[in-house]
């Protein structure tokens, strides 16, 4: 297992990451959600040990990796949203080059960088340079040098970004098998990718966990009542007038025009309204002769789960922030004093 206690960042006396708690089991994906600025670089550049904390720990099977980074490493493999690719070399001494840093056995290395070039489908372009490789081939060039020697952590960020949608599905499925044999944290900005691939999410925004959980019981705790929409044609008022008085309908929220004596109504529905009330609605407008041409539920989804946590206020965030220690004591100066690389990525 994976832990996060307690952990905490800032550059100077801005916070990038609020005292955070969270844990990654074994065999598990965990989705890392936030939008720009939200900290999520920043906290998995501390998890995988390149960045140093202010405050908390990071323990990885065992391991503290303040304390203890070597062993804490050796159980990481590290995706970063920039791959750390060097354009002069060509792709296999570059992974040769990884697997050398990774302490891979010589005896091993061939057959491990063969491994990792079939998995990521680079072998055709093992003999090129990688500053001559497309954006695309350069992000699954990192990926493999991320699984080099099989960790049993993997810290993906942004692991899709340049891919085609064809690429896309490839390592969203490499990602899924990885869960037989590793632990594995990701973040992406593509929900419907995250919600085919994830056991858990995290959600994070200024630096604060707004939710962990399944994506299921986040859908559920936001869920409360339905959306229905039924598109019919025939008369506006005369459906209207049907579809409110039937028991389970809430309120009809909006009526559109949409030509030629076409309508749609988005109708809520109460906590308690299921497929009964669907059922009544489709057919007290058919016995009231109104033609039916589209109806469908709206559940909550990913998306509005993401838009509900980032959007809720929060204490936090007002006149409590004012309360608030100041920051900690920068160890060794690393934290308040951040070079230009740091600032940067705070922002970020």
């Amino acid at each position: 297992m994976i832990t996060i206690d307690k952990l905490t960042k800032y550059y100077g006396s801005n916070r990038a990451v609020n005292n955070i708690s969270f844990t990654i089991n074994d065999n598990e994906i965990l989705g890392f959600l936030g939008p720009n600025g939200a900290g999520k670089s920043t906290t998995m550049n501390m998890i995988a040990g390149y960045l140093p904390m202010t405050a908390g720990t990071v323990t990885i099977f065992g391991s503290d990796i303040s304390k203890d980074p070597v062993a804490a490493k050796k159980n990481i493999g590290y995706l970063p949203e920039i791959p750390p690719v060097y354009p002069e070399m060509r792709v296999k001494e570059y992974l040769s080059f990884c697997a050398g840093l990774k302490r891979i056995r010589s005896s091993e290395r061939k057959s491990e960088i063969i491994r990792v070039m079939k998995l990521l489908k680079i072998e055709d372009v093992q003999d090129k340079l990688i500053k001559n490789l497309s954006k695309g081939y350069k992000q699954r060039v990192g990926f493999a040098q991320a699984l080099l020697g099989n960790p049993k952590f993997l810290i993906l960020d942004e692991p899709t970004v340049g891919l085609d949608p064809n690429q896309v599905i490839e390592v969203r499925n490499i990602i899924k098998d990885l869960k037989k044999e590793h632990s594995v944290i990701f973040s992406s900005h593509i929900l419907s990718e995250v919600s085919a691939v994830c056991d858990r999410v995290v959600i994070i925004n200024k630096g604060d966990i707004k939710a962990v959980d399944t994506i299921e019981n986040l859908e559920k705790k936001l869920g409360g009542s339905l959306t229905l929409h039924v598109k019919i044609k025939g008369d506006r008022i005369k459906a209207s007038n049907v579809i409110e008085f039937i028991d389970g309908v809430d309120e009809i929220v909006s009526i559109d025009a949409e030509g030629n004596d076409f309508f749609s109504f988005a109708v809520k529905l109460k906590e308690d309204a299921g497929d009964d009330t669907k059922n009544a609605i489709m057919s007290e407008l058919i016995g009231h002769g109104i033609q039916i041409s589209e109806i469908y539920t709206e559940k909550p989804d990913l998306e509005a789960v993401f838009v509900d946590m980032i959007n809720r206020s929060s204490d936090k965030h007002g006149l409590l922030e004012l309360l608030e220690e100041t920051p900690p004591e920068a160890e060794d100066g690393a934290d308040s004093e951040s070079d230009e690389s740091e600032e940067k990525e705070g922002e970020e």
